[in-house]
């Protein structure tokens, strides 16, 4: 049988009932639709996490208080909470520590911040002058406050760009205007520019002030909640990760490493275990819609064995003219790939619609990729060739002279 043969049977066969052919192409139309659009949508939390972490800085290496009790056992006293590292250690490990490009310590706690009638409850992070270089901070409008306002603890504050348009307006130009915490005054200076949410919380709900004065009249001692260190360059990551160890052991009287009150997070082991986790999620999605797609092979299966039961006749008279089993075995075949591939072009258009949609009307990034696309339509291929083939192979096999006395 020549494949333009083939084709015509399939194409006959499909638009004899149409609305059965229909409602089996919807099946692998959802199925297929469903892959593409959570791929999509798992993808795009990936690619938004790992940008995300990038923007806060290169080379980065965060060393964060913490609490070690027992053997082996790490408690998690939350950013800020545990009291173990101060401003001397950060200064230390500056003037210590070779293949250093900048440190910054913070620290950070939420405050509630009243400003012409307004309030809001957010994070305000003390810091120095480095920040913005350590951060790649970027300002909007106004300046960044610099060291001789973190040596005289100047009242003065930077408003992230969520932070302003909560407390002035959105786009509204807050020079000079006064917010108040805890009966203090600040002057605001400038407004970072926006830079969106990470998997820790948004960038741009905040408010910078000199940590001098976040711990005078905040805080009320000389702990800092993180020091930032930026490493000259990814190949003395290890080296300064290693030095800075050393050196913060020395200071705090620890000989046993294992009972350390500090710890020390690379930049790039969070960005690969958020990439591990976003890959999980993604693995996770695309596994429960490929469930919508078995379902859909099951009704191409139900589909065309309905069609083998109906045709018989039709079979055996093509036997009995010398149509051989390979024939009859690839016009069935044939035709239930035909299903899954009309159902896969149009679920992968779908998908990508759904998918555009998502991004257009929520704060959901996606973004479809060829590999998912791919991978849709090769799924859906292979659905159509395995739950295809026995229905195929049962009309092969059915005996000419039973098929045409077959009513």
């Amino acid at each position: 049988m020549f494949i333009s043969d083939l084709l015509e049977e399939v194409y006959f066969s499909i638009f004899a009932n149409k609305v059965r052919s229909g409602l089996t192409i919807l099946g692998i139309v959802i199925g297929v639709g469903s892959v593409v659009a959570m791929i999509s949508i798992g993808q795009g939390t990936r690619v938004s996490i790992e940008e995300s972490i990038k923007s806060i800085g290169s080379n980065l290496l965060m060393v964060s208080p913490g609490i070690k009790q027992g053997p082996g056992i790490q408690v998690s006293s939350g950013r800020g909470s545990a009291q173990s590292i101060d401003i001397d250690d950060a200064e230390a490990i500056e003037q210590e520590i070779s293949f250093i490009e900048a440190v910054a310590p913070e620290v950070s706690s939420k405050y509630q911040i009243v400003a012409k009638g307004t309030n809001t409850n957010t994070s305000i992070l003390g810091t120095v002058a480095s920040y913005t270089r350590v951060k790649n901070l970027e300002m909007d409008i106004g300046t960044f406050f610099s060291e001789q306002d973190v040596k005289n603890s100047s009242k003065i504050a930077v408003l992230g760009s969520t932070t302003r348009d909560d407390l002035f307006g959105e786009n509204s130009n807050p020079i000079g205007q006064k917010i108040k915490t805890n009966n203090i005054s600040f002057t605001v200076i400038g407004v970072a520019e926006s830079k969106g949410g990470t998997g820790f919380g948004s960038q741009d709900d905040i408010i910078y002030i000199p940590i001098s004065t976040a711990q005078r009249f905040l805080s009320g001692n000389d702990y800092v909640s993180t020091i930032n260190i930026q490493v000259e360059d990814e190949k003395h990551m290890s080296v300064v990760d290693e030095q800075i160890t050393a050196l913060l052991l020395i200071r705090h009287n620890i000989s046993n490493p294992d009972e350390a009150d500090f710890s020390i997070m690379n930049q790039e082991d969070i960005l690969e275990t958020m990439s591990s986790v976003s890959g999980t999620l993604t693995l996770l999605l695309g596994a429960i819609a490929g469930i919508s797609l078995v379902v859909g092979g099951i009704g191409i299966m139900n589909m065309m064995l309905t069609t083998v039961s109906e045709r018989t006749r039709e079979i055996g008279l093509r036997q009995a003219i010398g149509a051989k089993d390979r024939d009859i075995t690839l016009q069935f075949l044939f035709e239930a790939i035909a299903l899954t591939f009309i159902g896969g072009t149009i679920g992968i258009i779908l998908g990508w619609i759904t998918s555009m949609m998502i991004t257009r009307f929520s704060d959901i990034t996606t973004s479809v990729s060829l590999w998912s696309i791919l991978l849709a339509f090769g799924v859906s291929t292979l659905i159509g060739i395995v739950f295809g083939y026995w229905p195929a192979k049962k009309a092969a096999s059915l005996n000419p002279i039973d098929a045409l006395r077959y009513e």
